[in-house]
């Protein structure tokens, strides 16, 4: 049962954390339009996002790993969204229902495997559930239902890499780091470490 209760100071964690993501999500809002700006000559502008999208799931697995909790993937990236959309993302609460969405990919892999693995596959893993959960969403909300199947496959494909590589590898990296300094001794990772 205490699998599924939160201490304080993981509430707190959490918090902390989908603060700090709610800064990188509004920030790769803005690189990802950047982006758009410098690929439309060419015709690319749809892949904009796709090659950022990664970012917007890193509070879910991060989180996920660090407390190695049912519910943490969801909660985290929910609070980091409605954060984003608090500072101002021009996107607005939609971005919360998204939130949800993505985090949920996230979440059905680590129950998958009853929230006792977590490792390199797990974490890539649960990033390709956040890329599949956000692909379908944008399919319905975006309407890319209009658009050709080689460029879906495309899109689907750089948003694949670009979430193995931020919500998989790179939180992997982040989490690890972090518990190898100590600081995280009082969670399910650093307690891992120790």
């Amino acid at each position: 049962m205490s699998k599924f209760k939160w201490k304080l100071h993981e509430v707190i964690f959490v918090a902390m954390l989908c603060i700090v993501f709610g800064v990188v999500y509004l920030a790769g809002v803005y690189l990802a339009s950047f982006l758009s700006t410098v690929l439309t000559p060419f015709g690319l502008a749809p892949l904009a996002n796709e090659i950022v999208f990664g970012v917007w799931f890193m509070a879910s697995t991060l989180a996920a790993y660090i407390l190695q909790k049912p519910g943490v993937a969801i909660v985290s990236e929910v609070l980091a969204a409605l954060i984003e959309v608090l500072m101002g993302n021009m996107y607005g609460p939609m971005v919360i229902v998204a939130g949800i969405i993505q985090g949920a990919g996230g979440e059905i892999v680590f129950a998958g495997w009853k929230y006792k693995r977590f490792d390199a596959l797990t974490m890539n893993l649960a990033a390709a559930g956040c890329c599949i959960t956000s692909f379908l969403w944008s399919f319905v909300r975006s309407g890319y239902g209009l658009l050709s199947v080689k460029l879906l496959i495309v899109m689907f494909l750089i948003r694949l890499v670009s979430s193995v590589l931020f919500a998989g590898v790179l939180c992997k990296l982040m989490g690890d780091g972090l518990a190898k300094t100590g600081l995280l001794k009082s969670y399910a990772l650093g307690r891992a470490h120790a």
